[in-house]
């Protein structure tokens, strides 16, 4: 059973804001808080709708990221329905080959209160979708990605952006049939631990260079600063 993730929509401070738990099944909830400077909400969901290749992709984070392709919808004005299907380590984790399947808020959230906590500003964004491991992960009837969950959601402030990342790891393997011993194997604490500082080492990174991109990508809508 996955985690409530409609706490998200609010910007309290949450009971797990930077950590992880191994839950009854088996299965882990990592949470990374990331402050992204000078960074927005519009930003960060322009970012996933760029479909970064692979030299860019290296360019969000230096040390992990190894290649980058895409498939699925190509729509420059949403990220839903692409898959991220990339090469990358997770800090000490080795090389794991991972697909991100991005699906719409709505499957993980109230609708109502999504619409509310955006209408609110409470939230200015969100990149939510599914993985798992290895490039042909399971799926079910209509596609979908089994395996694990992940949420990205910020919060416009007058400084830049705090980025909650979320992710459930092992999601869905339980009413697969597998025990939560079982679980546990295929989802060893190392991996959780090592997705926890990958992340927030990602979004650090990308918070360096993305007000800079968005900028000269928007320049026409968006006026640069002359830094003299």
């Amino acid at each position: 059973m996955s985690p409530d993730w409609n706490p998200l929509l609010d910007p309290a401070p949450l009971p797990l804001e930077m950590g992880y738990r191994r839950l009854d099944d088996g299965t882990l909830h990592i949470a990374t808080r990331t402050d992204m400077h000078g960074c927005t909400g519009a930003m960060l969901e322009w970012w996933f709708r760029w479909r970064c290749d692979t030299q860019k992709y290296i360019w969000w984070h230096p040390i992990d990221h190894i290649s980058s392709e895409w498939a699925g919808d190509r729509s420059p004005d949403t990220h839903v329905g692409s898959e991220h299907i990339v090469v990358e380590k997770l800090t000490d984790v080795p090389d794991t080959n991972l697909p991100i399947q991005f699906r719409d808020p709505d499957e993980f959230f109230d609708a109502g209160r999504y619409r509310t906590a955006r209408e609110q500003g409470d939230i200015s964004c969100a990149v939510t979708g599914r993985t798992g491991i290895g490039h042909q992960p399971p799926r079910d009837s209509s596609g979908r990605v089994l395996g694990g969950r992940l949420l990205h959601i910020g919060r416009d402030t007058h400084w830049g952006m705090p980025l909650r990342s979320h992710f459930h790891l092992g999601t869905d393997l339980p009413d697969m049939g597998l025990s939560a011993d079982e679980v546990e194997a295929l989802v060893p604490l190392d991996l959780g631990l090592g997705l926890l500082e990958h992340a927030y080492n990602e979004f650090t990174f990308l918070s360096r260079i993305l007000p800079g991109l968005y900028v000269a990508e928007h320049r026409d809508k968006v006026s640069p600063l002359a830094p003299w």
